[in-house]
């Protein structure tokens, strides 16, 4: 976008000025494109947010000399606080403006007042975006913006901050860099991790409300050319982040920093999404004029999760339920029209309790003509890799030559009936997700493109692949005191496995041998006991949340010992020795139970953590 050669779209926003207080807001584009005339069909949605009432909102205007024409919806209110005590709310309306062909950009652009009350003494605000209509080289059409949005009302205890990843999808798959936007200063104590656009912060920030203005900014991956209508051109060199940017939008956010909490734990009066929930960054696929339906659940055990907190498109229906246990249900329904077809919709959610509420996730709904063709895959998990056979039957047209992982290096091979993809987690690109209840591996089968093909008669295939290992288990043991002999056995659990192990001293490298069981072990004398995730799982911490000793089998027998509660010892002769991330190591004094009981069995929670998540049960350690 060169300098001097777009106009403005100005917003003339009548409402929200004089009877509201501003909260925030994003534009997402549809992909435009060129029309046969020559002129540019360029459709965006916008959403604001506010508190109680989000019905008096903006109107748009475009002057004669950029747009031919400009059809604008109405304002609708998309979400609001079912509690009743109106805590949030957003509005979302879309507009379709016919550009002239001599135009090299289209641009959005207004300030306005005032900022709802905060502690940055914010009160004026622009909102901003802006697309080069260039066509490119290596797509043939105009560049598509980076897809962001945010729900109206970011909620953070001050002594449970932890990063907040920001949307910034690019359906090109340029790279997106999110910077604070120049006019307007960082608050104090947050930092932005541009090329992550993650949110964090660097030391106590104040409660109150605080305000965000960001620009999400996209540049082309790979050497690029523009070219315009009236026949000029530009060249864009791969991720140079001094040229101008393909496209920039604002987006525009406050939060909450509230009174601090007694604990940080997820799941407790933090809520925390499980395992039914999508990833952040998901990709998922809506057909026209089909039900589309979204599910999420979350869960706190020492709060009430009262509603779920949403930014969706239109005629979006949100379901709650609540469950057991302290869990509770979203089910979010969308039925896309055809003024929706290859609209890229940002949807964002948050589980809600009166006293905070959880991570925020942010999906990317795709919408289509024509439902995905489904084929047939197996999965199969082992402890340290996972294997895909692709029935090949179910998939008619696939080429195995245009295949790979997200790590192109890796290969598949293929039989008379299956196409085959063998991996480690380690490996081929496979990431490791944190889905609160389940650790996740996930990688892809996609199809790739030559840079040398002009056209193709290939399928297009993304195929989605993943591991879930629970978080939490229970292994036992149990140690045999005829003849004060110890047993220990070992406990697998689905296709991940974990060992009790007994050494002959404490440091830990000398196991006693099968042949040597039962080992003979005298009242009082310390026993070297070691707890270990049997794989090879890479980036994943194990912690052990208790372990106790009972008489019998039954673990919820009322007669136990506590060795370990809450993560904290409680027998004062256990001893914790140095070990790797995935083995515990410890030693403890012999016992028996008092009365006839000739056996004691030992029962500890393990649990999985990826390494520097804040506030994960293993960064929490003793409670």
């Amino acid at each position: 976008m060169e300098a001097g050669a777009y106009y403005l779209l100005l917003l003339a926003l009548t409402g929200i000025s004089s009877t509201l207080s501003f909260y925030g807001d994003s534009i997402t584009f549809q992909p435009a494109h060129k029309q046969k005339d020559g002129t540019y069909k360029v459709t965006f949605h916008h959403r604001q947010n506010g508190r109680s009432s989000c019905q008096d909102k903006p109107l748009h205007t475009c002057e004669s000399e950029v747009c031919t024409s400009f059809v604008e919806s109405s304002v609708l209110q998309t979400d609001q606080d079912d509690t009743g005590q109106g805590r949030w709310c957003q509005s979302e309306m879309h507009a379709t403006a016919t550009v002239r062909k001599n135009q090299t950009s289209f641009s959005l652009n207004h300030s306005s007042c005032c900022w709802g009350s905060n502690v940055d003494g914010k009160t004026n605000w622009t909102s901003e975006a802006e697309l080069d209509l260039g066509s490119r080289s290596d797509s043939h059409a105009l560049n598509s913006c980076p897809s962001t949005t945010m729900v109206s009302s970011l909620r953070v205890p001050q002594n449970c901050f932890s990063p907040i990843h920001i949307l910034a999808h690019d359906p090109d798959g340029d790279h997106v860099r999110c910077r604070f936007s120049s006019d307007a200063a960082a608050p104090a104590n947050f930092t932005l991790d541009e090329s992550k656009c993650t949110l964090s912060t660097k030391g106590e920030v104040d409660v109150g409300v605080h305000v965000f203005e960001l620009m999400l900014e996209d540049f082309s991956r790979k050497n690029i050319t523009l070219t315009y209508a009236d026949g000029t051109s530009v060249f864009r060199e791969s991720s140079d982040m001094n040229s101008p940017p393909l496209c920039k939008v604002k987006l525009q956010f406050s939060m909450e920093i509230l009174p601090p909490l007694s604990s940080c734990e997820h799941g407790r009066v933090l809520p925390m999404f499980l395992s039914k929930t999508p990833s952040h960054g998901d990709v998922l696929h809506a057909t026209m004029g089909q039900k589309f339906k979204l599910y999420a659940q979350a869960k706190a055990t020492e709060a009430s999760i009262n509603d779920f907190q949403v930014s969706g498109p239109q005629n979006m229906t949100k379901e709650f339920k609540a469950g057991e246990q302290g869990t509770a249900e979203l089910i979010l329904s969308w039925t896309p029209q055809h003024s929706d077809l290859y609209r890229i919709v940002p949807v964002c959610f948050t589980a809600e309790t009166n006293q905070s509420q959880s991570d925020m996730r942010c999906v990317v709904v795709l919408v289509t003509q024509a439902a995905l063709l489904q084929g047939k895959a197996t999965v199969t998990c082992s402890p340290n890799k996972m294997t895909v056979a692709l029935e090949k039957s179910s998939m008619p047209g696939i080429d195995i030559n245009f295949l790979q992982l997200i790590d192109s290096s890796c290969s598949l091979t293929s039989n008379d009936t299956h196409i085959l993809a063998v991996m480690s987690f380690s490996t081929c690109g496979t990431k490791l997700l944190d889905k609160g209840d389940f650790l996740v591996f996930a990688n892809e089968i996609l199809s790739y493109e030559l840079p040398s093909e002009v056209i193709i008669r290939r399928k297009a295939v993304k195929i989605h692949i993943s591991c879930q290992f629970p978080k939490t288990v229970s292994i036992s043991s149990y140690y045999n005191l005829q003849k004060s002999n110890y047993i220990f056995t070992e406990s697998n659990f689905g296709s991940f496995g974990y060992t009790f192990e007994i050494y002959n001293d404490n440091n830990f490298t000398s196991k006693v041998e099968a042949i040597n069981y039962p080992v003979e072990v005298m009242l009082l004398d310390t026993i070297y006991m070691g707890i270990q995730a049997d794989s090879e799982l890479p980036s994943v911490t194990l912690f052990v949340e208790s372990c106790k000793a009972t008489p019998n089998i039954n673990p919820e027998n009322d007669f136990s010992y506590d060795l370990v509660k809450n993560g904290c010892l409680k027998d004062e002769t256990v001893v914790v020795y140095p070990s790797n991330q995935k083995t515990y190591n410890f030693g403890v004094q012999a016992f028996k139970f008092s009365g006839d009981y000739e056996q004691v069995y030992i029962t500890c929670s393990v649990i999985l953590c990826e390494p520097g998540t804040p506030y994960s049960r293993c960064a929490q350690g003793c409670l």
